[in-house]
């Protein structure tokens, strides 16, 4: 091949391999965000020790709503890009009180998802709590796993947790092509830092924030999922047996997550836990 020849076939190879490289770029980047889990304020259901579940979709109680006014002021700096809300009644109020409080987003779109209703107990709703902690205890299973007949178990809960983060992360990297991570910062220089109870610890460089207003059992099982499924690690200094306790009302749980995203569907990355069942506000 003549040298002219073989210097136009390198110029063009090159081009073409530049091209490759940047159109792989193109479809391939990341896209960090900031997801808060917050359980519900309370009901007068919780204050008489009942089982709520599916079938009693209670309002909040006054307490409840204190503690909602709480958590909304506690959260009222925090620029949220998005919302997600059960759509049972003390979910709802809870979320609304919140966006309420929110001096950077006060008008934010509520988006109500039946795919964070809370765990369905089954025959045992409307029970008292106690009442299913002796099922448990007769069929010879921890509380968390036993099933009352008629009722959902763990792994059909995680169903429905796997289903809202795809249908979730497909939503905001949609909406937020804009916010591509540049690199600067990684999970580990957010998690790593000393959290100081703030309410934006571990996501001061994070441009997308999350709320999701769920309930007490299905977050528990969502702590399972990102720890257990996920392979999600444990914060600094966090005692590992706090893991599964129960979320308490208005209590919040926040992760940073990294996703892949590409023409087809937002793939999940990494996922690391800035801090669970934080109650600092109440």
């Amino acid at each position: 091949m003549r040298p002219e020849r073989v210097k136009v076939f390198s110029t063009v190879l090159l081009k073409t391999l530049t091209d490759a490289v940047l159109s792989y770029c193109l479809i391939f980047t990341l896209f960090l965000l900031s997801l808060m889990l917050l359980c519900g304020g309370e009901t007068q259901c919780n204050k008489d020790g009942l089982l709520q579940g599916q079938k009693i979709d209670s309002p909040l109680s006054e307490i409840g709503i204190q503690q909602s006014e709480a958590a909304g002021q506690y959260l009222r700096d925090v620029k949220f890009t998005n919302v997600f809300v059960s759509d049972m009644k003390r979910a709802k109020q809870t979320a609304e009180i919140i966006a309420r409080n929110n001096r950077t987003c006060p008008d934010i779109e509520l988006v109500a998802d039946p795919s964070l209703k809370e765990r369905s107990f089954g025959i045992a709703e409307g029970g008292r709590v106690i009442e299913m902690k002796n099922m448990a205890k007769a069929a010879g299973q921890p509380l968390p796993e036993f099933t009352p007949p008629e009722g959902e178990t763990m792994e059909q809960v995680k169903v429905r947790i796997k289903g809202f983060l795809k249908t979730m992360f497909h939503r905001i990297a949609n909406e937020h092509q804009d916010k591509i991570q540049d690199g600067g910062t990684s999970l580990a220089d957010e998690t790593d830092r000393a959290q100081a109870g703030l309410p934006d610890d571990g996501v001061l460089n994070v441009p997308v924030h999350a709320l999701v207003v769920g309930h007490g059992a299905y977050m528990s099982i969502a702590m399972k999922y990102f720890f257990e499924d996920l392979k999600c690690p444990m914060p600094h200094g966090l005692d590992p047996s706090q893991r599964y306790s129960i979320c308490p009302n208005t209590g919040m749980c926040r992760f940073l997550i990294t996703l892949k995203c590409n023409n087809v569907d937002p793939a999940l990355s990494d996922v690391k836990c800035v801090f669970i069942n934080r109650r600092d506000h109440n």
